[in-house]
């Protein structure tokens, strides 16, 4: 089971900040998620919210500013403490810095039509460019947008983010020909994780932040988890597959797993 940054490192650092994501890969995560919003010059831009308002000193909505301006604003607010000034980073200021990264999970927004077009080409003009299509999924609840991705490029994998249980997830996700199933862990179950395989979609579940919950959603089958404490949860599995618990009598060493 993969363990990714959820926007970096939210528990532990200013999310969607180059400082969550520095500080995540120090400890040695190679996969995360994060948020892509279009900027005023047309440059994807890390961040959560269409707006700035909470989670930087400035207000307004992301598409008034450009990028260099929003790399300029103290993002701290309302996120983990931090002893210096982080801004809002680009997609490719995350790309440049970091080109060991494994893979990436980039959930977009709904927002206004004519700036989702924008920003789906934009997207999958970085991953052509930079060659990405087996470090990138390009995730998101809004099933046009998906479309857009697909009709763009067809090499491109994408997946559906849902956290309803109806419609049912796995049929909406197989009708948009997704690679990726990316569930809000509690609607999580074996019977959807199943299906989704059996529809060759892997199984990415968020936000999951209790050891407790990360271990039922393994017993369920999932691919990956998606934390706000990306190291502390490497380190439980870490530990784990140095000190494997003794099996129980009867139980087969196949059907245990590992994180």
């Amino acid at each position: 089971m993969i363990v990714y940054g959820h926007r970096g490192a939210k528990g532990e650092a200013p999310e969607n900040s180059l400082a969550g994501f520095r500080h995540a890969f120090r400890h040695g995560i190679r996969h995360f998620e994060l948020d892509l919003v279009l900027s005023k010059d047309g440059k994807p831009v890390i961040i959560h919210d269409l707006t700035v308002d909470r989670t930087t000193d400035q207000t307004g909505e992301v598409y008034k500013y450009t990028a260099s301006e929003l790399a300029g604003m103290d993002a701290r607010r309302n996120t983990t403490a931090w002893p210096s000034s982080v801004g809002v980073p680009g997609l490719e200021d995350l790309l440049n810095e970091f080109p060991e990264i494994e893979h990436l999970q980039l959930e977009v927004k709904k927002d206004a039509r004519q700036r989702l077009n924008v920003l789906c080409n934009r997207i999958i003009e970085v991953i052509q460019r930079r060659g990405l299509y087996g470090q990138v999924v390009v995730t998101s609840s809004d099933t046009r947008f998906l479309r857009e991705v697909r009709r763009r490029d067809r090499k491109v994998k994408t997946g559906l983010v849902s956290n309803r249980k109806f419609p049912r997830p796995t049929k909406v996700a197989a009708r948009m020909h997704c690679d990726y199933l990316c569930l809000g862990w509690r609607i999580c179950s074996r019977g959807l994780v199943d299906e989704a395989h059996r529809r060759d979609m892997k199984v990415s579940t968020w936000t999951v932040n209790r050891i407790h919950d990360m271990l039922y959603l393994e017993d369920m089958g999932v691919d990956s988890i998606i934390t706000d404490y990306p190291t502390s949860t490497r380190i439980y599995f870490d530990n784990r597959a140095r000190n494997p618990l003794p099996l129980a009598t009867g139980t087969s060493r196949e059907s245990a797993t590992t994180a």
